[in-house]
């Protein structure tokens, strides 16, 4: 199979490469989500230190997510550094009398390569819906960025199969007339709520099938090549103790990190141990 290019992050091409066997090896990524934290001077200032130290793991991705107030900084700050720049959220109009939301044409001209769309607390607070998601994640692609579609878990389900049913409708919904060619440039991220802030992360192997479970989705709904080269993220309680065990799943491709990601020193462990537990499952595969 050709190896197949997507869109640079922070300046630098990313390739997802071919492994021996079956499996198909995607590139790690760890995205740090600062919620509304931060202000622009303390956001330019992490980028400064972290920066050069990112450059000696280039085998994984890195993102900053940030408000948008801190987006200009950002993007100024993460000049000739391996970071690529996040947004936290958007709107499905590029212009109009929307009062206080994000135009993606905006963000696509300020430099901004990717947007987190559905996270769950933009759905438990904001009430975002499926459709909601789906219209953001179209005009996302429609600007030539590239949205991380958070899948969430939000309700207390009965049974196994109310769960698969739960997870399979949000992935359908969200990639409702998205094209194939489209999902070269699409990422997904499963975050349990009951993770999210908790301390406390789903176990990897439980988080395993979850994510297993939206590839297969994504297989039924185009084909199996483009899902085993979509990267799926898992967040939720993501820190130093237990990111080399969640990355150690096949089908987790990258994390969503939020508290863990604010502190400049723990970000950078955070990579590290992320290139360490793919080197390790590529080996053992």
């Amino acid at each position: 199979m050709n190896k197949k290019g997507v869109r640079p992050l922070g300046g630098t091409p990313f390739v997802i490469k071919i492994f021996l066997g079956e499996a198909m090896s995607r590139r790690p990524i760890v995205v740090g989500n600062w919620k509304m934290n931060k202000l622009p001077s303390e956001a330019a200032a992490y980028i400064r230190e972290v920066g050069p130290m990112l450059v000696q793991y280039e085998g994984v991705d890195t993102v900053l997510a940030g408000q948008d107030v801190l987006l200009d900084a950002m993007v100024y700050a993460a000049r000739c550094t391996p970071i690529c720049i996040g947004a936290e959220n958007v709107y499905w109009e590029d212009r109009g009398a929307y009062t206080g939301e994000t135009s993606p044409a905006a963000l696509a001209d300020l430099g901004i390569k990717m947007v987190i769309i559905g996270h769950s607390e933009r759905r438990n607070y904001f009430r975002e819906t499926d459709e909601m998601v789906n219209l953001k994640t179209l005009a996302t692609l429609r600007n030539g960025l590239m949205p991380i579609i958070a899948i969430d878990e939000g309700v207390q389900l009965e049974s196994s199969n109310d769960h698969a049913q739960w997870i399979v409708n949000q992935v359908v919904e969200s990639l409702k007339g998205v094209t194939e060619a489209d999902m070269a440039n699409v990422m997904l991220a499963y975050e349990p709520t009951a993770a999210i802030g908790s301390g406390q992360a789903m176990s990897p192997e439980i988080a395993q099938k979850s994510l297993w479970m939206i590839r297969q989705t994504v297989a039924d709904m185009f084909n199996q090549d483009v899902a085993d080269n979509l990267r799926i993220l898992y967040g939720g309680s993501v820190k130093p103790t237990n990111v080399y065990d969640i990355l150690s799943q096949p089908d987790i491709d990258g994390v969503l990190v939020g508290d863990a990601a604010l502190d400049a020193s723990t970000f950078i462990e955070l990579v590290s141990l992320a290139q360490q537990a793919k080197r390790t499952l590529r080996k053992d595969t």
